[in-house]
C-alpha cells in the first residue's frame, strides 16, 4: 500500500472528475488484481466554515484488518460516514469492492456492515428482536436470521438478555448488540467506529477473536480506535488522520517505522503536552 502524507494546507476543493465503472486500485497489475474492499478518492466535507475532511485519498486492501487512529476531530468519524453512505460528501469518491458507492447506494451498502459512532437502534425492542429486524432488513430469510441470530447472541454474551429491550442494557451491551445487527447479513467488508467502547475485557476479547476469524476468511474490517496498542496488536494496516488529512498509511510496521505505533502518532500529530503550569497540583506544594 502507498504511503500519503500531508504536510500543507489543501487548495480549495475541486470536483472530481467523472469516472466510469473504474476499478479500485490496489497497486496489483494484471487482469487478476481483485478491487480494493474500500478506497476513498479526494473526499471532502465542510460543515459551515469549517473543513472537516481535507481532500482524503485511502485504500483498504481487501483481507486486511485496518486500523484508522487519530485525535479527537481528526475528521474520522466524518470519513467513516461517507465511506458507508452515512453522509454525502461535498466531493470525491467511494468505491466498495469496485462498486461506486453513491452511484448506487443499495448495491454499496449490501456488501457492508456498519456499527456506526453514537449509534442509534430501536430500542423499545429487544435484542433479539432488534437483530432479527437487522437480518430481515438486508434480504434474509426467517430461518436464516434466527439461527444467526441465535450463534450471535452466544457469541456475544447476550443469550440471557435476548429477550431484554435493548433500552435497559448497558452502553456495553448496547455497543454488542449493534455490532451483532451489523455483521447478521456476513458482509465482506465491515466498517466499525470504536466497536470497543465501554465493552469489558472479556467482551473486548471475543470480539477481537470473532472479527480475527472473519478476517482470516476472506472479510475486511475497518475499525477506528483511540487505543494505540490494541490497534498495534490486532491490526495489520493503519492509517495517521489529523485535521482531515491521511498523514501516514500502509502496514502497521511501516507506519510506526521501528518505534512504537503511540509514539509515532504523538510525532506525527503533535499537540503533546507537558503539563507545566500545574505546580498546584502536586501534593509536595502542598
Amino acid at each position: 500500500m502507498t504511503e500519503s502524507t500531508a504536510a500543507h494546507e489543501p487548495a480549495p476543493p475541486q470536483p472530481p472528475a467523472p469516472v466510469a465503472d473504474a476499478p479500485a486500485s490496489t497497486g496489483l497489475t494484471g487482469a487478476s488484481a481483485a478491487p480494493a474492499a474500500l478506497e476513498l478518492r479526494g473526499l471532502w466535507k465542510k460543515f459551515g466554515s469549517k473543513i472537516a475532511v481535507a481532500g482524503i485519498d485511502l485504500t483498504v486492501p481487501a483481507g486486511s484488518f485496518y486500523g484508522l487512529v487519530g485525535p479527537n476531530g481528526a475528521g474520522k468519524t466524518t470519513s467513516l460516514s461517507m465511506a458507508t453512505g452515512l453522509l454525502r460528501p461535498d466531493f470525491g469518491q467511494v468505491m466498495v469492492l469496485g462498486q461506486d458507492l453513491w452511484a448506487d447506494p443499495v448495491k454499496g451498502k449490501s456488501l457492508l456492515g456498519v456499527l456506526p459512532d453514537g449509534v442509534r437502534l430501536f430500542d423499545r425492542l429487544t435484542g433479539e428482536q432488534l437483530v432479527t429486524y437487522a437480518g430481515l432488513l438486508h434480504g434474509l430469510d426467517r430461518e436464516t436470521v434466527a439461527a444467526r441470530a441465535t450463534d450471535l447472541l452466544a457469541a456475544l454474551d447476550l443469550t440471557a438478555d435476548a429477550r431484554t429491550l435493548v433500552v435497559e442494557y448497558s452502553a456495553g451491551m448496547t455497543k454488542k448488540i449493534a455490532l451483532a445487527c451489523a455483521i447478521v447479513h456476513a458482509p465482506r467488508v465491515l466498517v466499525l467506529d470504536e466497536p470497543f467502547e465501554a465493552v469489558d475485557p472479556v467482551s473486548a476479547a471475543n470480539i477481537r477473536e470473532i472479527l480475527t476469524s472473519y478476517v482470516a476468511s476472506g472479510g475486511t474490517v475497518i475499525v477506528s480506535s483511540h487505543v494505540m496498542d490494541l490497534v498495534q496488536r490486532m491490526c495489520d494496516h493503519v492509517a495517521v488522520i489529523a485535521n482531515g488529512h491521511v498523514l501516514a498509511a500502509g502496514t502497521v510496521d511501516d507506519v510506526r517505522a521501528g518505534a512504537s505505533l503511540e509514539d509515532r502518532f504523538v510525532e506525527l500529530v503533535g499537540g503533546r503536552s507537558t503539563g507545566e503550569g500545574l505546580a498546584w497540583l502536586r501534593t509536595s506544594s502542598r
